[in-house]
């Protein structure tokens, strides 16, 4: 058995093999303590304009993943209007 066999017939163990449930539960009691001890960060809108800035500008650099990206926009947009011109009669008020 390979490496990567082995890593794929692993159980998840610890907090990963918990129910969801509790999972979000202890993440929820760890995000309130977090806000009583005051280490917990609440991004400002200035923050936050500058996350997503900076996320924006390193998707952008992979050029070929901004071409699947915009050829999928092109796909589904033109799904959307065959899709719409057959139903324009549906669409018509009734008089």
């Amino acid at each position: 058995m390979t490496d990567i066999e082995k890593k794929a017939n692993k159980k998840p163990r610890g907090f990963a093999a918990m129910d969801p449930e509790k999972q979000r539960e202890i993440a929820r009691r760890g995000g309130k303590i977090a806000h009583l001890r005051g280490n917990a960060h609440e991004f400002t809108p200035e923050e936050a304009r500058e996350a997503g800035r900076k996320g924006g500008q390193s998707v952008s650099k992979d050029r070929k993943h901004m071409a699947a990206i915009g050829r999928l926009g092109g796909e589904a947009r033109s799904q959307s209007r065959t899709s719409s011109s057959g139903s324009e009669s549906q669409h018509t008020p009734e008089v």
